[in-house]
């Protein structure tokens, strides 16, 4: 192995004791007030969606055969560091410049532990090919782009803040799919870039541990109508997993389901129905979205990665467009198109119901493509030592094996 990547591992640790220091000296300054404030969130909804970022997506991508370490403890790893980046950059542009009335510390820590998704999903498009370093600035660069684009929609275009959250599967994907673009491609050849029986079973544990707390997720944050949140969710991902065994065996050639189609879009109803969750008046009508979500997610999988990704040399190593993207862009406009049917009655406000959640919804899609973009070609600089093709999606390169078992 080139020295020079034994120097640069040899630098991550003075690397993170900075960054650790930066955020405490900050935090002294910033929050050194006592928080008087009484809690609107319970600890055990906390828990929750510290339990599916932690948790469920560390194992969610867990499905490489030879990258189960990283995936885990790379996850862990930016999850602590950006939720303090989080929570700081939340107070910066909510206190100081909205000047907004001060939030209590369980609240606050939520909404970072949330707004963290749009990263761990970014994570899953360069799974395998990006070092630490490159993970950790790129975490940072995208949880002040998202929070930069949740202030102009708060701010500018008036969206709630509830829904500017659920941009974050939106963010996330799309910010990952442009910083993809900017790595190498590896070789289609590549052992590597595979699972195994136990490797998948383990992402799917992590599949099972986010589908469980999902209602969770979309209700948390919620002022009211959390009972009903909860509910439409829970219908929504129960159809998507049925229809995710469906479309699983009527498209399979051997006639037997696949874990990849189960893997993902089991939780495509739940990315659909957090924009509307609180609004959907019947279940039936999470139960139809759920079907779009799950049949979008399995079907789409074969076009995008068969003709879409090629051509733009994207290669999404978890699949996290159709996992998270498109579900998130069907959800945006399924919430569009239900505020309008409530509102149609009303024709003065029926424009500004339609076109300022569209106009949201690009702009949060806009950020996501540019910034993720520059962000790809900042983390490819010489400086940050590209981990080379020949050891993508290898844990030895980064994690020490004293028996050194060939093929783990």
């Amino acid at each position: 192995m080139p020295s020079k990547y034994r120097n640069f591992r040899n630098i991550m640790p003075w690397i993170l004791l900075f960054l650790e220091a930066v955020l405490i000296i900050l935090f002294y300054f910033l929050f050194s007030g006592r928080d008087a404030h009484v809690s609107t969130i319970s600890y055990p909804a906390f828990q929750d969606v510290n339990h599916m970022v932690i948790f469920g997506f560390g194992f969610f991508l867990t499905f490489l055969k030879r990258y189960g370490f990283s995936s885990t403890g790379f996850n862990l790893l930016i999850i602590v560091l950006g939720v303090q980046c989080s929570v700081l950059i939340e107070h910066l542009l909510g206190f100081r410049i909205h000047k907004r009335e001060d939030e209590d510390g369980l609240k606050r820590i939520t909404k970072a532990a949330v707004s963290m998704t749009a990263v761990v999903i970014s994570t899953g498009a360069v799974l395998g090919k990006a070092n630490p370093v490159q993970l950790i600035l790129m975490a940072v660069v995208e949880i002040i782009a998202f929070h930069m684009s949740r202030w102009i929609n708060i701010t500018s275009l008036r969206i709630s803040d509830s829904i500017s959250m659920m941009h974050v599967h939106l963010f996330g994907a799309y910010f990952g799919l442009a910083v993809s673009s900017r790595f190498s491609e590896p070789s289609p050849r590549t052992e590597k870039n595979a699972s195994t029986p136990k490797s998948d079973l383990l992402s799917m544990l992590g599949t099972l541990f986010l589908w469980v707390f999902w209602p969770s997720f979309n209700s948390v944050l919620l002022e009211k109508n959390n009972t009903k949140a909860i509910y439409n969710t829970y219908f929504a991902l129960a159809v998507s997993a049925v229809t995710a065994f469906v479309l699983s065996l009527l498209t399979a050639k051997d006639g037997k389901f696949r874990m990849t189609d189960i893997h993902s879009a089991v939780l495509a109803g739940g990315v659909t129905v957090g924009y509307a969750a609180d609004i959907i008046k019947y279940p039936w009508i999470a139960m139809i979205l759920g079907l779009l979500a799950s049949g979008i997610a399995v079907l789409g999988s074969y076009c995008l990665q068969r003709c879409l990704h090629p051509a733009l040399k994207i290669h999404d190593a978890s699949g996290i467009h159709f996992t998270f993207g498109l579900p998130g862009v069907l959800g945006a406009l399924a919430q569009v198109v239900l505020s309008a049917l409530e509102n149609w009655t009303e024709s003065s406000r029926l424009d500004y119901l339609v076109m300022i959640p569209i106009g949201a919804f690009c702009l949060t899609i806009s950020v996501a493509l540019i910034t993720g973009f520059i962000t790809g070609l900042i983390v490819n600089l010489k400086l940050f030592k590209t981990t080379p093709v020949s050891k993508y999606f290898e844990d030895q390169f980064y994690w020490e094996f004293p028996h050194l078992a060939v093929g783990f």
